[in-house]
Formats: structure tokens, sequence, C-alpha cells
């Protein structure tokens, strides 16, 4: 008797442990934690296993499958996690960076703002929506504009946490680009913030990423100016 309520605690401090880093979002590395074996199912195993799944889930919550609205809902729901909403996490559909000679001499910041992008917060698997910010200085090489914004949406494209997505972008700039100077800032309202919890539909969420020449304060507020956001 006395080792079961042990166990009763026990679980019961772990769940509140999870309630705690769900809220206070927590993150534990710079890269989205996945298993060595994370690739080995193809896609349209996954799908199967996950229209499974979640049919099961759908049932616990009392739904009626046989429902022509909802018979369909477990496959549809797999195929999306796959192919749409996770597909980030698979490092095939990482998008093809071509660099280009900076033929123009351009040696100022170029600023492509207002990036719009949707992922999902990793600790209650719901939307995250916003925009990014992204800006880099030529090092001599340029890339093609709407590659910045297949970058953005790649790292989007997988259960996130906003501070470490915005890392892994410029993380990825730095090395697609072969410079230090690049910029990051992304601002986002968050489902699990807006829906639940708090239900709190009125704030959002500003994280940055600055390196290189962007530690800089004045370069760093030129860039600020660019995006008319006022953060010191």
């Amino acid at each position: 008797m006395k080792q079961k309520e042990t166990r009763l605690n026990s679980r019961e401090n772990e769940k509140m442990m999870f309630e705690e880093m769900g809220d206070t979002h927590i993150t534990t590395s710079i890269n989205t934690p996945l298993r060595e074996d994370a690739f080995l199912m193809d896609d349209d195993l996954k799908i199967e296993l996950i229209e499974k799944h979640f049919r099961e889930i759908m049932l616990i919550l009392g739904l009626d499958l046989t429902d022509d609205s909802l018979k369909g809902t477990p496959h549809r729901v797999a195929k999306m996690y796959v192919k749409e909403i996770f597909r980030g996490l698979n490092p095939a559909h990482k998008p093809k960076a071509s660099l280009f000679e900076n033929k123009y001499q351009y040696k100022q910041m170029l600023v492509e703002k207002n990036i719009t992008f949707h992922s999902n917060c990793e600790h209650h698997f719901v939307p995250i929506i916003g925009k990014a910010h992204v800006a880099y200085i030529s090092s001599g090489k340029v890339i093609g504009l709407s590659k910045l914004n297949r970058i953005v949406r790649y790292f989007a494209a997988r259960p996130q946490v906003q501070e470490r997505m915005s890392v892994q972008i410029a993380n990825e700039l730095k090395e697609v680009l072969k410079t230090e100077d690049v910029a990051v800032i992304i601002d986002a309202k968050h489902l699990c913030v807006s829906s639940r919890g708090i239900k709190d539909e009125t704030s959002s969420t500003v994280t940055s990423e600055y390196c290189g020449k962007f530690q800089d304060t004045q370069v760093r507020s030129e860039l600020l100016k660019y995006i008319e956001l006022q953060i010191s």
C-alpha cells in the first residue's frame, strides 16, 4: 500500500513538473529533439500509424467515428502531420539555397521582413502564428529572397519553441551565407497562451538572435527602424 502511494505521489510530482515546463517555455536544446531512428520509417507508414492512434484518441474522447463528418478525420490529421505542419522535421525537406555573386557590391544590410509562418508549440501541440524578420550583411555572396522565406518556414514546420526557432534560423543563415552578420526577430502569438491556461488573447512573444555586426547598437537600431519594432 505504501509503495502504491509513493508511486502515485511520484506520478503527481512528474505531472506538475510537465505543466511547469510547458507554461514557462523551457527548451532543453538548440536542436529539435529527435530520435536517431526518426527517418527509418517512410511517410506512408507514419501516416498509417498516426491515423490508427488518432482514431483511438477520438474514440477515447467519445466521438462517433461512424459519422460522415468524422470518419475521415484520423487520416486527414495523420496526412497533415507528416506532409504539412511537421514536414520540417525531415532534413530532406530543407530548402536548397543557391548563392550568387554580389555583383552590385551592395554592402549594407538586406532585410526581409514580415515573413508569415505557422508553427506548433512542442509543449501542447497547438499553433504558433507569427511573423519573422531576417537580415544579413553580405560577405560577398547573396541569396534569392524567396529562400529566406523558405528557411523560416522549414524551421517553423515542426514542434517548436520560439526561442529555439530564432537560433535555428540564424545558425542556418550563417552557414548558408558564409557570414556571421545575420539577425532574426520573431513576433508571434501562441495559442497555448490565448486558447488555454491564462487565455490572454492580446499578448504576443518577441524573440531575437543578433550575430556579428548586428550586436552593435547602431546597426541593430537601423534594423529595428527598418522593421518598425520598438525593441531596446
